[in-house]
């Protein structure tokens, strides 16, 4: 790891402390080095309408080392912004901050953004680099990318199943989550912002579908059926970032068939087995594992598009 990619790996942290808060704004961290290789100023976007990360940067830098700004690098994670919102243009502050190299992890995928504060800089006559890590940022706002370039939410399709590929026990709710796994999903529910179920699954089993083993806002809730089919466009239009789909089996299976997921969390219990019931969802054939966690007896398999694997 050269040093561009350590302290793009130091943006990367700090940016993932803004997870709750930011939102729906993406999460970005940023870091100021000095020509000797020290850092002198770190910030991340902490909450949606305060100060984006290079202000917080800036801001944390001490004023004796304000002089040493001129030969500092910016390491940002994201492309620094170059439109008025509600902050001024990033961009405008790093000109005038006058630092001699921007280092950025991505390219922003938002519309008003797209490569222009990048050209801003080098008008400037600032040396810019992209791309650093650029995998790692881009997979860090997933859901903010995807929801400005497909007009949707991030999807995660979610089920647990028996070690023989049933998500119930004969037609009957079962526990088949542990209770660490279990929390697992409510720590995932904190992070997304609605959860979605069938009305099946919702008149049979009256999940809650809230936060109540974790600490968090509970995500919206919804029910979904043929006379209510959902809205993407609907949801799109509500900022409504990233969906986790919990089923029944049909339900999961009719995203499957549209194509319309960006996640598949499949967990399953290894020494659970039921005589007979619904059959959970087939993986899909462009679906590849990117990671495999095992709680006790359970396993959890994360799958993502294999064009897209992060």
């Amino acid at each position: 790891m050269n040093d561009d990619e350590k302290y793009m790996l130091r943006c990367i942290q700090l940016a993932k402390n803004g997870q709750q808060n930011a939102k729906p704004n993406p999460m970005v961290g940023a870091v100021i080095v000095s020509a000797d290789g020290q850092i002198i100023g770190e910030g991340y976007h902490v909450r949606c309408g305060e100060g984006h990360a290079e202000v917080n940067a800036f801001a944390s830098v001490r004023p004796e080392d304000e002089i040493l700004l001129p030969e500092s690098t910016i390491y940002v994670s994201l492309e620094p912004c170059s439109h008025y919102g509600k902050t001024p243009p990033c961009a405008d502050l790093i000109i005038k901050k006058g630092v001699r190299r921007v280092v950025v992890g991505c390219i922003d995928e938002f519309a008003e953004v797209q490569g222009r504060g990048i050209q801003k800089l080098r008008d400037a006559g600032i040396a810019v680099e992209v791309g650093v890590l650029e995998e790692e940022c881009k997979a860090l706002n997933r859901r903010f990318f995807t929801f400005h370039r497909e007009k949707r939410p991030y999807i995660i399709l979610k089920w647990a199943q028996t070690a023989n590929g049933f998500i119930d026990d004969n037609f009957q709710a079962a526990k088949i989550s542990n209770d660490f796994t279990s929390m697992l999903s409510h720590k995932l529910r904190a992070e997304e912002d609605a959860i979605l179920v069938g009305r099946v699954t919702d008149e049979r089993e009256h999940p809650q579908l809230n936060v109540r083993h974790w600490n968090g806002s509970d995500p919206k809730r919804l029910v979904i059926d043929h006379q209510h089919p959902l809205n993407l466009e609907s949801l799109h239009s509500h900022n409504i970032q990233s969906l986790i789909v919990e089923g029944g089996a049909e339900t999961l299976r009719s995203f499957l068939m549209q194509n319309l997921w960006d996640e598949i969390r499949v967990e399953t219990n290894t020494t659970m087995t039921v005589s007979g019931g619904t059959r959970a969802p087939q993986i899909p054939a462009n679906a590849k594992v990117v990671s495999s966690q095992k709680f006790d007896n359970n396993i959890i398999l994360l799958y993502r598009p294999e064009k897209s694997a992060q």
